[in-house]
């Protein structure tokens, strides 16, 4: 059986989307003759944790822990509710402080790539050793934090290996990069960096065709579009919500804030008899002041639930009871390529996806092509009115259902054979 070393920042406890991602690769890549050895911190300070992703870690998996300085640990002195945020990469433009601007600053300028980078150093003269005891001869790196990027880049230099570049999001052109107050030396310090990964490793993975057309202008490496996906779901049983439940899983940052809903559903309160006495808004996860002030200028308030963040067993819960599932994505040209990682539990959920995101939002055909929903432009309104219309009138009758098919391809276990393939796949 092949050994890989799997090098990743966020693990169990971490909770969040980007925990879930090299999890489950882990979970079954031994079903494809390949034994994963995982290399994680040993001190990290995770913005989220979940616990109940503990239980998920397979048994008998080598893991291996070094201690990792974390700068964000002296920040929270300062101010740790700013702290937790930023290290999320949630990054408020309204209102700011004086202190969070200079936190701000001082992360974009002084920790580059990333606060986690403190650990590159301490971790390649670690794993050398590690690597010649496991005798394995294939690492993969994910990130971000992309500093995780650079141990795989050192590693590389001193070892003759196989290094796969894993990117669950783009480097440069991530949507809060341009918030970070970069002076052009950072800028091009990242540009640098970036460019230097991408060169240098020897097959790179990506969670969108549209981060692999962005690199494809930096490097001739190989890219492999690999996406996140879902864990087979039973949805046998579940009790649908009584009220018409909008729901939102996971982080709603004010960028995302979809303003034209929010106008197209206070209109239907007050337009459409019985919409008022049905409509449940429900969000679970982070949500920004300026949405919350939004839903609350649409007169929108006593129809909202708040759950705050929720373990995932939960979340999975939520989304299968929910009567419409909201996915959210900035307005931005860069934006496009962003996959939410929640869209595939969406689809196992098997309950209407409601989007709201960018012209040429990657999501919007694959929404398309598994008949799981609408997408629609932040610019839309009548379309989207007649849309969620269409779909209270359904349920009303308790006929709103979906009947999304080819999902199959986004299951976990789908996707762990293509990375298998992939790490086995000779390109050099």
């Amino acid at each position: 059986m092949r050994k890989v070393l799997i090098i990743t920042y966020y693990w169990p406890p971490a909770g969040g989307p980007g925990v879930q991602r090299w999890l489950k690769f882990v979970t079954y890549l031994r079903e494809f003759n390949i034994e994963p050895v995982v290399y994680i911190p040993e001190n990290p300070n995770y913005p989220i944790t979940d616990e109940s992703f503990l239980n998920e870690v397979p048994e008998g998996i080598t893991i291996y822990r070094q201690p990792i300085f974390e700068p964000y640990r002296l920040a929270n002195i300062l101010s740790k509710k700013k702290t937790k945020r930023i290290s999320s990469g949630i990054i408020e433009t309204q209102d700011q402080s004086f202190l969070e601007r200079t936190m701000l600053w001082v992360r974009g300028n002084y920790f580059i790539p990333d606060a986690r980078k403190y650990w590159v150093k301490p971790s390649i003269k670690f794993l050398i050793k590690v690597l010649k005891k496991e005798v394995i001869n294939t690492i993969i790196t994910s990130g971000p934090p992309h500093s995780v990027h650079l141990i795989g880049l050192g590693l590389k230099k001193k070892m003759k290996l196989q290094w796969l570049a894993d990117f669950r999001d783009p480097w440069t052109s991530i949507g809060y990069h341009k918030k970070l107050k970069l002076s052009r030396f950072a800028q091009n310090k990242h540009k640098e960096l970036e460019r230097l990964v991408l060169t240098s490793a020897d097959k790179l993975i990506v969670t969108s065709k549209t981060t692999k057309k962005e690199f494809e202008s930096i490097t001739k490496k190989s890219i492999k579009v690999i996406t996140n996906g879902f864990e087979p779901a039973d949805n046998k049983g579940i009790q649908l919500d009584s009220k018409f439940t909008i729901s939102h899983i996971g982080s709603l940052l004010g960028g995302r804030n979809p303003k034209n809903l929010w106008k197209v559903l206070a209109g239907l309160v007050n337009e459409k008899e019985g919409f008022k006495e049905s409509l449940q808004l429900q969000f679970a996860g982070v949500v920004s002041k300026e949405t919350m002030q939004s839903i609350l200028e649409a007169g929108l308030e006593s129809y909202t639930s708040y759950l705050g963040y929720v373990d995932h067993q939960k979340a999975l819960e939520l989304q299968r009871a929910s009567q419409v599932l909201l996915l959210v994505e900035i307005d931005l040209e860069e934006t496009k390529g962003i996959i939410p990682g929640k869209l595939f539990e969406y689809m196992a959920a098997k309950r209407p996806i409601l989007g709201v995101g960018p012209k040429g939002w990657e999501v919007a055909k694959m929404v398309e092509d598994t008949y799981s929903g609408q997408i629609f432009k932040h610019q839309s309104e009548s379309d989207l009115k007649s849309v969620i219309l269409d779909w209270f009138l359904q349920y009303q009758r308790q006929k709103l259902t979906i009947s999304s098919t080819n999902i199959n391809q986004y299951s976990r276990r789908e996707l762990t054979g293509k990375l298998a393939e992939y790490i086995t796949w000779e390109s050099y």
